[in-house]
């Protein structure tokens, strides 16, 4: 036996432990706050990737509030939300901003994206509805919505808004987005299912990875 192998295993356990306490310490901060302040909008965001799900929302959107809840409750990324917006003209820019400040939050969470999983994929079913969400954390924002809507609102909020916020979500966070409700009638189980599956997406692409803890995702070196 080669006399240096305990010192070799000393120092293979070593530096496992010192890529998982990487990890924990990189997981420990990740946390991302934004301010969001124009003529339309007072938005306040803040976001723990590595939270329980808990929430605290308030947009002034019923609905919106509501898959709001659904993305924390089923990302487990904590989530508070308070957005003041000039909803006397319509929920366009309330609804836009909103999308865009989450995104930002997530964005710089992230940081520079050491040890995360980066892709994730999930489908929701909600009673007769089914949607696909796929999603790739690479830097390139772009989105695909695949998604049909009967019904001109849910609750007070514009269901031609609903696309916008994923588009402004998915831009601000720079993350490759594609949803696709499969089939579904109900028009709320089809929101909500693209929300949830938004979130059971997203809980996998921001999880890290611990074979790779201490490495970014990409051949390129950076994301």
């Amino acid at each position: 036996m080669d006399r240096r192998e305990p010192e070799i295993k000393t120092l293979i356990a070593a530096s496992q432990l010192a890529k998982c306490a990487s990890a924990a310490i990189s997981a420990a901060m990740r946390n991302g706050s934004i301010s969001r302040k124009t003529n339309e909008t007072s938005i306040d965001v803040e976001v723990n990737l590595d939270g329980s799900g808990v929430y605290e929302v308030s947009t002034g959107i019923g609905f919106l509030d509501h898959m709001l809840e659904q993305l924390s409750r089923h990302s487990l990324i904590d989530l508070k939300v308070k957005a003041i917006g000039d909803l006397h003209i319509d929920q366009h820019h309330t609804t836009e901003d909103t999308g865009i400040a989450i995104g930002e939050a997530v964005l710089q969470a992230l940081g520079d994206k050491r040890g995360i999983t980066r892709y994730g994929t999930a489908y929701a079913p909600m009673d007769e509805t089914l949607t696909r969400c796929a999603l790739d954390i690479s830097g390139r924002p772009y989105f695909v919505w695949k998604v049909s809507l009967g019904m001109p609102r849910l609750g007070e909020w514009d269901t031609e808004l609903i696309e916008h916020w994923f588009h402004s979500f998915a831009t601000s966070a720079g993350i490759t987005l594609h949803i696709e409700n499969l089939y579904g009638s109900n028009n709320h189980h089809i929101v909500e299912s693209c929300y949830k599956a938004l979130a059971r997406a997203l809980r996998q692409a921001v999880e890290i990875d611990p074979r790779k803890a201490d490495a970014i995702p990409s051949t390129k070196g950076t994301l």
